[in-house]
């Protein structure tokens, strides 16, 4: 018995020595970091937007604000989808700054600004580093609203830490250890870093720096090394953003449910030719006829002027629409609703593409069969999302696509009026001048989804 309880000791100081020692070695599962910044120079790295300048001292990146010049940028030249980064920076207490992710810089989009998420440098009494805007684009996705904890994280004139993770549609900060955010948002999934020097106004003086060290980052299975935070997610698909609420702008669909929606030649919601799937709006393919199966549906509340914003999907060959200024006690035959038409088209696929009052008015963005979208427009393929934007006010409509105006006219005009002369619509008596109408999307028996469905009132005092 004596030898037995002996033995029986040695073996658990053998257990209890295995398991302290294993407590003192590194984790089973390092982190395969990568420097994105070599302590040296700036090899990797492009200056894009204005021209602060840029430069390598003490192994730190030191960008320098500089009078009249727009917001800068020192871009990686590699771009990015599933990451996690983490970098130290000490900014002057005068300055605004932020770390650029998943961003970037096309010709297309306003002469090739840069735009994408930006994970807030404030040094200001606001206090929302780790906060996450959009620059160029949106704004604040994710302000460092009533959490006092994060608001506080931040080190004034002092080094401070950030680890951002963007992994899928989830990017999540954290400012000196503390969690910042976590938004949830499809926008952008792919893209460069990005260190700011922001534009300084004409109160301030030039000379102000930021400093950057220490930058690191992981592609390699990102996801196995995300760390956990308690923060509830900031999700913005089918929700209004905290800018867009100040402004007030309101959502046109709650993602869920057939609220504020009707047919257009109905009292309801059609029963068939449309669904809700994963937050998406979709009218069904049915053969590619106008209101072949569960018809144009409209809201419920009139417009007069206003400012709409949507983003939309296409399938190949895929026909479709929004129109606004809809009368739909016009015509309650067979067929669309009447209004004026953004037009929603697969412009390589479909024939409509080659039709119109004149060749190309039936083109994605144009106003239908009356003017032709700009031809420098920018479509993103088929499956992906584009944005739709229509402003009216005071009787001068635009049309945008993606960020880039493609087209503007007068409503009422004697141009106009010409226009839609020589379009299908010349029978129409007054088209498209209505006051006010229900807006529209089109049933025309092809398969394409809506989301982020919004509109801003604009109230014009003169009416």
């Amino acid at each position: 018995m004596l030898i037995y309880k002996q033995t029986f000791f040695k073996l658990t100081l053998v257990f209890i020595v295995i398991f302290l020692e294993s407590c003192r070695q590194e984790p089973l599962l390092k982190e395969p970091w990568r420097p994105l910044f070599d302590g040296q120079t700036l090899h990797g790295w492009t200056v894009k937007g204005g021209t602060a300048i840029y430069e390598v001292r003490n192994d730190q990146i030191v960008g320098t604000t500089v009078a009249n010049t727009p917001n800068s940028f020192l871009t990686t030249n590699e771009h990015f989808s599933d990451f996690i980064l983490e970098l130290e920076y000490k900014v002057d207490p005068d300055i605004n700054s932020g770390i650029q992710i998943r961003s970037n810089s096309f010709p297309f989009y306003q002469d090739g600004r840069v735009h994408g998420y930006q994970v807030e440098i404030d040094p200001s009494e606001r206090a929302w580093s780790g906060g996450i805007y959009e620059e160029g684009s949106r704004g604040w996705l994710h302000p460092i609203i009533g959490d006092k904890k994060a608001s506080s994280a931040f080190k004034q004139n002092d080094w401070n830490h950030y680890r951002i993770e963007a992994i899928g549609d989830t990017i999540r900060t954290w400012v000196n250890g503390v969690p910042a955010s976590h938004l949830v948002d499809e926008r952008c999934d792919s893209g460069f870093i990005g260190l700011q020097v922001h534009s300084i106004g004409d109160n301030q003086q030039e000379g102000s720096e930021i400093n950057w060290r220490n930058i690191k980052i992981i592609i390699d299975s990102a996801a196995r090394y995300s760390q956990k935070t308690p923060l509830p997610p900031v999700i913005t698909k089918n929700r209004l953003l905290h800018a867009e609420a100040e402004s007030g702008w309101q959502l046109l669909w709650d993602g869920q449910t057939t609220n504020g929606w009707r047919g257009a030649k109905s009292d309801r919601f059609p029963e068939k030719g449309w669904v809700i799937q994963d937050g998406e709006l979709i009218v069904l393919a049915s053969g590619g006829a106008e209101s072949a199966a569960g018809g144009d549906i409209v809201t419920i509340t009139e417009f007069a002027e206003f400012e709409l914003m949507l983003e939309f999907k296409l399938t190949e060959g895929a026909n479709s629409g929004i129109k606004y200024y809809v009368d739909t006690e016009l015509n309650k035959g067979p067929g669309s609703a009447i209004g004026l038409e953004f037009q929603i088209l697969d412009d390589a696929r479909h024939p409509d593409a080659k039709l119109g009052n004149h060749e190309g008015s039936r083109t994605v963005g144009s106003l239908y069969d009356i003017i032709q979208a700009s031809s420098d427009k920018h479509v993103y393929p088929i499956g992906e999302w584009n944005r739709a934007r229509i402003i009216s006010t005071n009787n001068h409509v635009e049309h945008w696509l993606n960020g880039k105006k493609v087209l503007e006219f007068e409503r009422k005009s004697p141009e106009f009026r010409k226009l839609v002369s020589e379009s299908k619509y010349k029978d129409w008596p007054d088209f498209g001048e209505a006051n006010s109408g229900p807006l529209l999307l089109q049933d025309h028996g092809d398969r394409v989804a809506f989301k982020n469905i919004k509109i801003r009132p604009i109230v014009n005092e003169s009416l």
